[in-house]
């Protein structure tokens, strides 16, 4: 794969027969996604060189790149290792989908939760976080049975995402964006690992919707939002034998995550840090910071990729850059938190050290050409790092001036002096 041009996102499932990719030309390279009997297993990239992929070559890619996965696949079936058990239909789940102001995100987003097959009591509820006379969700969320909408009015993913929580009634809260769009089948395969006690939230996986243009493919090529196709699990023994900080960006995000309702309403964890997130100076690692306090409380924590869901990446390099600007300001907005409210001093290791160690290397494998991610954006993410302490600072203060957001106590929501409004769908 090369980050400098723009590639196609095709997907095929190994159990039907495989066919020649025709309509890959205008493409210097194709990431094919790979599943097997409806479970994604993992993905290969062909530089096609804006020619078709014949079936040879598909079928050579496939077998040599994912060679151990379709073994191990072969021997599970082999010995009938039982398939993961479904969550009992009694639980009921809330989806929580924070929006601002991205009316054609939203639909689509919208669309396919509705197609969702499922037997059990779903509520999807959509938060507006930019209300007003000129908001277009009221209209979206409208055309769609099962759509109760909430304005939140406080700025912030954080406060959106909290105000969603906490209204919510299902025994399962998921959190997406609006942005992602859900597959066939990945509401059951997101909520299943719940049937084990002890876990306490699931993420899934994210993958590209597109990689149309040079910004999408850089954005993979930074690591994307995605967590691999290997399935993982973290603990209280995890989190605390972790010599250097706890590195909980590895376990997933809230683009496409579930939890227990009854986490918020827990001393030890309660809602997300509203200094935390899109919306504020720090720009984002709210949902790590909340993976933290779970993992500190002796839960666990399921990364299931099977779950997963199509992301729309930004398309132009402006809206890249400040994302990526975010991202490292968030991140050490994390450590320094775990720091000052946890007292958490694995977090100084990674801020000086193996931080700013991976700034250097990633720029020397560039530099020597084992990389074609640009400096100039490692550039824009050291600059980020180097703002992380200011822009928390700057969050912690408008959250004193905004006041906190919605809180869940037991069972029952804290109401927020007004600022929260319910409009059942129409």
């Amino acid at each position: 794969m090369t980050a400098k041009l723009p590639g196609a996102v095709r997907l095929v499932d190994i159990e039907r027969p495989l066919r020649a990719i025709e309509d890959v030309t205008p493409y210097a390279w194709t990431r094919v996604f790979v599943m097997d009997r409806g479970t994604l297993i993992g993905s290969t990239d062909i530089g096609n060189c804006h020619a078709p992929i014949s079936l040879t070559r598909l079928r050579d890619s496939i077998s040599n790149g994912l060679a151990e996965t379709l073994l191990r696949r072969a021997l599970e079936r082999h010995v009938r290792v039982d398939a993961p058990k479904p969550l009992p239909a009694d639980a009921s789940v809330s989806i929580v989908v924070p929006t601002c102001n991205r009316p054609d995100d939203l639909r689509t987003c919208l669309t396919a939760l509705e197609e969702q097959r499922h037997e059990r009591e779903i509520e999807i509820i959509v938060v507006d976080n930019r209300p007003g006379d000129g908001s277009p969700t009221p209209g979206i969320a409208a055309a769609f049975q099962h759509v109760t909408l909430i304005e939140e009015r406080k700025p912030g993913l954080s406060y959106a995402r909290n105000a969603g929580f906490a209204a919510a009634t299902g025994d399962i809260v998921i959190a997406i964006d609006d942005d992602v769009t859900v597959p066939p089948g990945w509401l059951e395969r997101l909520i299943a690992p719940f049937t084990r006690p002890g876990v306490m939230a699931v993420t899934g996986n994210v993958l590209p919707k597109e990689l149309e243009t040079p910004s999408q493919s850089q954005f993979e090529a930074y690591g994307g939002l995605g967590k691999g196709f290997t399935r993982l699990e973290a603990d209280g023994e995890w989190f605390r034998s972790r010599r250097s900080a706890v590195p909980t960006w590895n376990l997933g995000a809230t683009a496409n995550a579930a939890f227990r309702s009854t986490i918020f309403a827990d001393p030890a964890i309660g809602m997300l840090d509203e200094a935390l997130g899109a919306g504020m100076p720090t720009g984002c690692s709210e949902d790590t910071y909340l993976f933290y306090k779970i993992l500190k409380a002796n839960h666990v924590i399921v990364y299931e990729p099977t779950a997963w869901v199509w992301h729309r990446h930004r398309r132009d390099r402006g809206a890249l850059r400040q994302q990526l600007h975010s991202y490292s300001k968030g991140h050490v907005a994390y450590h320094l938190t775990t720091l000052l409210r946890d007292g958490d001093r694995r977090a100084l290791i990674r801020l000086a050290y193996t931080l700013p160690r991976d700034f250097l290397k990633r720029v020397y494998h560039t530099a020597r050409g084992w990389s074609d991610y640009p400096v100039s954006l490692i550039l824009v993410e050291i600059a980020g790092a180097l703002a992380g302490p200011w822009a928390l600072w700057q969050s912690r203060r408008r959250v004193r001036r905004f006041g906190p957001g919605a809180r869940r106590s037991g069972e029952h929501v804290v109401p927020l002096e007004g600022s929260i409004t319910q409009t059942p769908a129409a």
